[in-house]
């Protein structure tokens, strides 16, 4: 099959739209039609080499919605015409990660999805005579992608994709930081770092938990009074104080808040987000993902005195069980979703979608594909 799609030929260069060609689905995969795909951090931190795994040429995107084109030999869940969101994490069902409730991180396909290939360690896709890459096991910039069906989650027929596209990411991932990896409790006192889209649904998911005080921490004002939009009963500017923002958050708070959260990926908010929660039982969670090669630090004796330190990936969610419980949330408005589309571009202004999310004026762009 023949379509287009956005090509990322090397790091740190802007995305081609090329002509492409997308093989048939072999077996235990599916081709997928993408109706729309949002823009997210993580896309761009592999265009600039940050990412230890970019690898290329490839094409991105993990965060599409589309319809199953057609299924390969042993699909028995999926069918063309399904509706569905691609996922970056899979569920298998049957491997050791996947039946501890502990975790949600499914291995069955994790070596070659690192390497940007299909289970059996080839591509399904073609420009120009060369091999193009696969991304995060889902390539949602191009009108095809072929996926693994243990990387697919069947979602209700009525779901507006060019909404509910930013459940393959960036919304689970801030809203399951809050209620599944860090269990927010009503009444509690949470701070989050960063108020991009990740962290807006963080401070969703704080909401939804009954937290009493949710303090939003970004250096860009601009973006307070849509943080207050989603939640955050207070803003605050790292910059406005006169000491470590950390010790500013623990004098505000009697000791530091219950919860804190790191939705930037950058390892000297990591540490001040640590040091801001409270003794004996302070939780901070990093969610935002670093460049290759930094390491975090602290005090040994921050976590000798009862606090936690943990991290998580896509909100924690078992993919395909918990994807189509969180559509129904969206479409019964008990989470929010319309509210983080604020710009909406055709296939072939991709390039302006990463202006867009660097220049900080928007939460997330949808691009029509």
């Amino acid at each position: 099959m023949k379509c287009k799609a956005a090509v990322a030929w090397e790091a740190g260069k802007p995305l081609s739209i090329e002509d492409i060609e997308v093989a048939p689905p072999k077996a235990h995969e599916v081709r997928i039609k993408i109706i729309a795909t949002a823009v997210c951090h993580t896309d761009a931190y592999t265009m600039r080499v940050a990412d230890p795994e970019g690898c290329f040429p490839v094409i991105l995107g993990h965060e599409g919605a589309g319809i199953e084109e057609s299924v390969g030999e042993g699909v028995t869940k999926l069918k063309a015409g399904d509706t569905v969101i691609p996922l970056y994490i899979p569920q298998c069902g049957e491997c050791k990660f996947c039946l501890n409730p502990k975790t949600n991180l499914c291995q069955k396909i994790r070596v070659t999805q690192g390497k940007g290939l299909m289970p059996d360690g080839t591509s399904r896709f073609t420009c120009k005579g060369k091999t193009i890459l696969h991304y995060t096991g889902t390539s949602t910039f191009s009108e095809y992608t072929v996926v693994a069906d243990i990387s697919v989650a069947k979602i209700d027929p009525l779901a507006p994709l060019d909404k509910l596209c930013l459940l393959g990411c960036g919304i689970s991932a801030g809203d399951g930081a809050a209620v599944n990896t860090a269990k927010v409790e009503p009444g509690s006192v949470c701070a989050v770092f960063g108020l991009g889209g990740v962290g807006l649904a963080v401070i969703m998911g704080c909401k939804v938990a009954g937290a009493s005080r949710i303090i939003g921490v970004d250096i860009n004002k601009d973006k307070f009074a849509r943080a207050k939009e989603f939640g955050a009963t207070e803003c605050i500017n790292p910059q406005g104080f006169s000491k470590p923002i950390q010790e500013g958050l623990t004098e505000m708070t009697d000791g530091g808040v219950d919860y804190s959260f790191e939705c930037i990926g950058n390892v000297k908010v990591m540490r001040a987000a640590l040091e801001a929660y409270h003794k004996g039982w302070g939780v901070s969670v990093v969610v935002g993902v670093a460049a290759s090669g930094e390491e975090i630090a602290t005090r040994p004796f921050q976590l000798v005195t009862g606090r936690t330190w943990k991290g998580t990936a896509f909100g924690g969610w078992k993919s395909v069980e918990s994807i189509p419980k969180l559509v129904s949330e969206c479409m019964s408005k008990k989470i929010k979703v319309d509210e983080f589309v604020t710009h909406n571009l055709s296939f072939d202004e991709i390039n302006k979608a990463f202006q867009l999310m660097h220049s900080g004026k928007n939460i997330r762009t949808v691009v029509k594909i």
